[in-house]
């Protein structure tokens, strides 16, 4: 006559498995992870924080919502095709950038020339020197601030 072990024992080492799981996975790996990060990369970890004067004012990964008619924005109205997927890139092609120069000129006085030339002083590639032309919002708009003082006072 053979006897069977009661239920407890036999679930008994998938409940261990399951909690020592859980512990590694979701517990003792992210805080190494996020140690390391933190060391290693504190400015990337913590998102690429923007600092103006004393205040954080965005990132330079995300779109940082302006929406002001003194700056440039990342989701241009005037083309709303060139939005990604998760509507929260910071960045923008450089004829989106230069399309709204004059948005920006009515609304600053700033020359549209002096604008334009911001914009392509400030173009990337993706490939480097080869590949499509764009725009970090963020840093244009900072540009702007740091170059028209007087027009952006409020806002330094």
């Amino acid at each position: 006559m053979s006897s069977t072990p009661p239920k407890w024992k036999v679930y008994r080492p998938i409940i261990l498995l399951s909690i020592l799981s859980m512990l590694l996975c979701g517990l003792a790996y992210p805080v190494v992870v996020t140690g390391i990060s933190q060391a290693a990369f504190p400015a990337q970890a913590n998102g690429s924080l923007v600092q103006l004067g004393n205040r954080t004012v965005g990132s330079y990964y995300i779109d940082n919502g302006f929406t002001l008619p003194v700056f440039f924005h990342a989701r241009n109205e005037s083309n709303p095709l060139t939005a990604s997927a998760s509507g929260v890139d910071p960045d923008i092609a450089l004829s989106d950038a230069l399309s709204q120069v004059s948005r920006i000129h009515n609304a600053t006085g700033i020359s549209a020339s002096d604008l334009t030339t911001l914009v392509t002083a400030h173009v990337q590639r993706t490939l480097y020197a080869a590949g499509d032309p764009y725009v970090n919002v963020l840093q244009l708009n900072l540009a702007l601030i740091d170059a028209y003082p007087s027009v952006y006072s409020a806002y330094g």
